[in-house]
């Protein structure tokens, strides 16, 4: 209860403010049931799983597939053979043949 000497003003923002906090609580109270019931079935659920797996009989152990070489290391460019240069590959072309010395 408020006192008597209460301007009018304050006294309805406080009961105003005290309907919304009964609304609240009561919105609260709805959640937390529905949390509780959600956690209460998913309980119950991994407990099924839970036999579920239990009860299958174990899986005959296979041995993981062997694991591929790496390819070699990639040479860095820096490496690389450097390609023939011009004079390189002319020196590299047959001569014709010399008919003069017949």
């Amino acid at each position: 209860m408020l006192p008597a000497d209460t301007p009018p003003a304050v006294a309805d923002a406080l009961g105003y403010l005290q309907h919304h906090l009964q609304e609240l609580a009561e919105c609260q109270n709805t959640s937390e049931h529905t949390i509780n019931a959600t956690l209460t079935g998913l309980t119950a659920q991994l407990q099924q799983l839970t036999q579920l797996v239990t009860s299958l009989a174990p899986a005959p152990a296979v041995a993981p597939p062997p694991i591929p070489a790496s390819p070699p290391p990639a040479i860095p460019p820096t490496l690389a053979p450097a390609a023939p240069s011009k004079q390189q590959m002319r020196s590299k072309l047959p001569s014709p043949p010399d008919f003069s010395g017949e």
